[in-house]
């Protein structure tokens, strides 16, 4: 890690040399530290990858959420706290039938700042059951986002309930870029995470048919790297960096919107409370 620092800032260095653009910083849309990854990398550690990643905000959620609040009194201007609702790993496919869910987070919200509620499982009619019903009352209640990874019915059936929601859609459904076009075409407030994706660039270069999606809703798509295992930490960096170099690609405008603009805009709008 020393050494690819090192090399990092050598290659700045020489950018800054040779006038080319500046280094761009990101915002991650999708990071979880959850009990198992601090764990192994304590929060200081943590903070540490992030910066080094070179990261303007990080959404971090977590199970259970003393994650999350443990990075966010470590580094408050960095992490942008997202709410949940698991208490361990494993509640992916149970937590939306266990009513004991919705006290909790009701709890949190009312002690807590929150920008987002999620990442949180969920497809299809499921999406319409008393659990997650409440939750997305809640995310109207306190001006949350909610970041909802599963497919575009479970989207659908979401903003019947709340068309005025605001959703980022993790992961983009793991849709191809005609069905998320379509989606966000119906959707005005639905957003789109890049997370645990490579299918839309290619050696630096972005696919065709993703840049036509990119150009089209500029203002829509924002990365993520999703450290859903404790590995995965130690990816960031590397992510980070995959990340700089596709969207080097694309007109500077559109780059800067996808890379930082449009997390660092969700943010704010979900935190100006």
């Amino acid at each position: 890690m020393k050494l690819k620092q090192m090399l990092a800032a050598g290659l700045l260095g020489l950018s800054a040399l040779a006038g080319a653009s500046p280094f761009m910083e990101l915002v991650d849309t999708h990071i979880h530290y959850s009990h198992d990854a601090w764990e192994r990398t304590p929060p200081p550690e943590a903070i540490r990858l992030l910066r080094l990643a070179g990261l303007q905000k990080a959404f971090v959620s977590s199970s259970s959420d003393q994650g999350t609040q443990m990075l966010y009194a470590e580094a408050p201007d960095l992490i942008v706290p997202v709410l949940r609702p698991y208490r361990k790993r494993g509640e992916i496919s149970t937590w939306f039938r266990d009513e004991t869910v919705i006290p909790m987070l009701e709890d949190l919200l009312e002690k807590n700042t929150y920008a987002g509620i999620g990442e949180f499982h969920i497809y299809g009619d499921d999406a319409n059951m008393p659990v997650i019903r409440r939750v997305v009352e809640l995310a109207q209640q306190y001006h949350c986002f909610l970041h909802l990874h599963g497919d575009a019915e479970a989207v659908e059936n979401v903003f019947k309930q709340d068309p005025n929601a605001t959703i980022l859609w993790a992961h983009s459904g793991f849709e191809g870029p005609a069905v998320v076009s379509q989606m966000l075409a119906r959707f005005p407030n639905l957003k789109a995470d890049l997370a645990f994706r490579n299918d839309h660039a290619f050696q630096g270069k972005v696919d065709a048919q993703w840049r036509e999606l990119f150009l089209k809703y500029p203002d829509r798509i924002m990365v993520g790297t999703d450290t859903f295992a404790p590995e995965r930490w130690h990816y960031i960096m590397d992510h980070a960096d995959w990340t700089r170099e596709w969207l080097k690609d694309l007109p500077e405008s559109v780059a800067q919107k996808i890379g930082y603009q449009n997390g660092l805009d969700l943010a704010a709008w979900a935190l100006n409370k």
